[in-house]
């Protein structure tokens, strides 16, 4: 079976049928739809494997259309929309049982000299090392965790702020979360693989800044949820079995819908990649 990372490399490995047509396993889970980010993740990896490897992609727009089927592989159609000197676009459907689940258009661009640069500060916040992983948090209080806590298996990710398990704990809270996240394990230097590990990853926990405010982020659940649309920006390389801070913070809940963004630091301080994303909130009866 391999290491839970090298598994997620597996997962990340498309098989290529066609000049413009990947497939991709879909793990069997005891779940009602297949993980969100994995979709995102080999949706971008059949999108690059199309691309000359000088371009790395520098932003990614998505939207999840159906469920998908635990089990049953994924085909990923590419659409080589655009090839010029300094960008390139392609298209991507994923397609299960013939049905369209998930689309993303993504744009990769040739690296230039900028002509200046600014970005927001890292929040300071404790350091990795000192907290304590999100797997022993949660196991000490729960004891047995819950399925779809194998997901989270190939990522080391630790909660920057205690996890609250009363909504009693909850009250006052903002709408934001944070959490240092990395690989369990070195991944190929591959700099397509290190940007779709986080693109995996970034589906884990952004929604978290919507929910704190209103039910513990651990536990029984009282609402569904389910990711709406997906946005990513990469700004500068990084890799995903560094450490890497991930803040997120939610701007508004509306409508049964959720919008949260993510901003993800390297260890120096340097904004690596931005997120957005809607999700459904219904609540359970």
């Amino acid at each position: 079976m391999g290491s839970p990372v090298d598994q997620l490399v597996d997962l990340l490995d498309l098989e290529q049928i066609e000049v413009n047509i990947f497939r991709g396993r879909s793990p069997e889970e005891s779940l009602q739809r297949v993980f969100g980010g994995q979709v995102a993740g080999q949706a971008l990896i059949a999108a690059g494997r199309t691309v000359a490897p000088d371009r790395p992609v520098h932003s990614l727009h998505a939207y999840f259309l159906r469920p998908g089927i635990p089990g049953i592989p994924i085909v990923y159609q590419v659409d080589r929309i655009r090839d010029g000197r300094s960008f390139t676009t392609r298209r991507v459907l994923g397609v299960q049982q013939g049905r369209t689940i998930f689309a993303l258009t993504a744009d990769f661009h040739l690296p230039e000299e900028s002509p200046f640069e600014h970005q927001t500060v890292m929040p300071d916040v404790p350091a990795p090392e000192g907290l304590p992983s999100a797997l022993e948090e949660v196991g000490s209080v729960l004891g047995e965790l819950p399925p779809f806590i194998s997901r989270r298996q190939p990522f080391d990710l630790r909660y920057v702020e205690r996890v609250r398990w009363t909504e009693e704990e909850l009250k006052g809270v903002e709408a934001r979360s944070a959490v240092w996240l990395r690989t369990n394990g070195a991944l190929p230097d591959d700099p397509l693989i290190h940007t779709c590990a986080v693109t995996y990853a970034s589906d884990m926990t952004l929604l978290d800044a919507v929910r704190v405010p209103v039910e513990p982020l651990w536990g029984k659940r009282h609402f569904d949820m389910a990711s709406l649309d997906h946005a990513m920006w990469f700004h500068r390389p990084f890799r995903a079995d560094e450490w890497l801070l991930y803040q997120q913070e939610s701007p508004v809940a509306v409508g049964g819908r959720g919008l949260a963004r993510g901003q993800i630091f390297d260890r120096q301080g340097c904004l690596v990649v931005s997120v957005m994303q809607e999700g459904l909130f219904r609540r359970i009866a």
